[in-house]
């Protein structure tokens, strides 16, 4: 007879995979009908849950307005760039410039890949507070981990005692998400050239023309 812990364990990871499939399933209708050329201010709850072939209690069920919706959303669209931007600032930086010139394309490539929700969250971030805390709060933990990595390469005697460590981490912080959100608008620039000169921009303002930090 299956014990009481294990079968408590085994309804959580059914839950839990339940809800990762429905927030698939939402995430990919609002990226659908966003794609079609709809605002995310007038989408109908009803409208996405239809989309997502669920029903509207089950969209409540998980979402409990159009914010949280937002929000979610976010975080399963963003988990890859960040990542991608995460694992350059941890790194070695051996690799030199080519190195975060790669984790700049793969933001832009997964930024791309979810152009019209992202573009979305930048709107209502404006004027929606909990969407604008959560982005902010998003920007100033990525903020700190720039200064974390900042610190230990002044520690280390990489970069010199001219580079600011906590406004340079904002305007490198800022410059990317504000850089790649252009981007997703314009056709002017390609998505190569901005990862270069993204890429380039950064190394430089951490580590001069050093070729690696080390």
């Amino acid at each position: 007879m299956p014990s009481l812990t294990r079968t408590a364990r085994s309804g959580r990871i059914q839950r839990d995979e339940r809800r990762e499939a429905v927030e698939r399933r939402v995430l990919a209708a609002v990226d659908q009908l966003l794609t079609g050329g709809s605002t995310f201010t007038e989408l109908a709850v009803a409208r996405i849950a239809t989309e997502a072939e669920i029903a509207r209690s089950t969209f409540y069920r998980y979402f409990p307005d159009k914010s949280r919706l937002l929000i979610r959303m976010a975080e399963l669209a963003t988990d890859e760039q960040f990542s991608a931007a995460e694992h350059w600032w941890t790194s070695s930086h051996a690799d030199g410039e080519a190195g975060v010139v790669q984790a700049m394309r793969e933001m832009i490539a997964g930024s791309r890949a979810h152009a019209h929700l992202l573009r979305a969250l930048s709107e209502v971030a404006a004027y929606d507070q909990d969407v604008g805390s959560y982005w902010r709060g998003r920007l100033e933990a990525f903020v700190t981990l720039v200064c974390t990595r900042l610190q230990a390469d002044r520690t280390a005697d990489r970069i010199p005692d001219s580079v600011d460590i906590p406004s340079t981490a904002i305007i490198l912080t800022c410059m990317v998400e504000r850089s790649i959100d252009f981007l997703l608008g314009t056709a002017t620039v390609d998505d190569e050239q901005m990862a270069r000169s993204l890429g380039r921009a950064i190394w430089l303002t951490v580590y001069g023309d050093a070729p690696n930090p080390s």
